[in-house]
């Protein structure tokens, strides 16, 4: 199939500065909010996880110890 398009030269866009700034901005927002929030909930769910299991399951250890 022929390329039909009137930009052969076509460069990627220039980053503005103004972009540049949001896109630090919102690295800063995921990296200082968002990702502490995941890891305190998926450390937390796994904690539930086991406490749940312990006791359904009992402890861990030999039967009778």
């Amino acid at each position: 199939m022929a390329d039909t398009s009137t930009h052969h030269d076509a460069q990627p866009e220039k980053v503005h500065g103004a972009s540049r700034r949001a896109e630090l901005l919102v690295f800063a927002i995921i990296a200082a909010f968002i990702w502490p929030v995941v890891a305190v909930g998926v450390v937390g769910g796994y904690g539930f996880l086991v406490w749940m299991s312990q006791l359904i399951l009992g402890p861990p250890g030999p039967p009778g110890a």
